[in-house]
């Protein structure tokens, strides 16, 4: 694990933003009903805690694609976040930039590629990719290993899935499996 992760990824107030993250993509998988439709696609979501403030050297901005910032500039907002994380999930595209204070960044983003890639096998070092994986999940772990990055965490618009990567490790659960048994069925 790299420095700057082993520094602030133990840290309390940064494991809390990362729960945070976890827990309203959770909320957002299970309060969306139709993906059991077929051809329907379900919200998506792609957020990134990253330690240091200048990603711009391995991110690209999005387009328009915004988070909505006015109503919900950090995590600590409990409903403002469920809620913009609702409507962005469905409309924008792109990774949500978190910094360990929970403040979020109004730009989404495109996290570049490592290009640490194997060429006889076409994975990217100390990265192990899953057969569930997509793309939004491929890049998060890459993203994830990246010594600016303590973590990042997904929504899969296709399952709804929700995963969280630490240094290349990814800890996912089935839409299904959300909530525990604390979920109201």
């Amino acid at each position: 694990m790299s420095d700057l992760a082993i520094a602030y990824g133990d840290h309390g107030g940064v494991c809390e933003v990362v729960d945070r993250l976890t827990y309203c993509a959770e909320q957002v998988s299970v309060a969306f009903d139709g993906w059991d439709e077929p051809h329907v696609k379900g919200p998506g979501l792609y957020f990134a805690v990253i330690g240091d403030s200048d990603y711009g050297s391995y991110a690209d901005p999005m387009g328009d694609n915004r988070w909505a910032r006015e109503s919900c500039p950090s995590v600590f907002d409990e409903d403002a976040l469920a809620t913009a994380a609702e409507s962005v999930s469905v409309g924008q595209d792109g990774g949500i930039v978190v910094a360990v204070d929970g403040e979020i960044e109004a730009q989404m983003v495109r996290f570049r590629d490592l290009g640490t890639r194997d060429e006889e096998t076409d994975l990217v070092d100390d990265v192990s990719y899953e057969p569930w994986m997509g793309s939004r999940h491929m890049s998060a772990i890459e993203t994830s290993v990246r010594p600016e990055v303590v973590a990042t965490v997904t929504l899969s618009e296709e399952t709804g899935r929700v995963s969280v990567f630490r240094d290349g490790e990814a800890n996912s659960m089935r839409r299904g499996e959300l909530g525990g048994r604390w979920r109201a069925e």
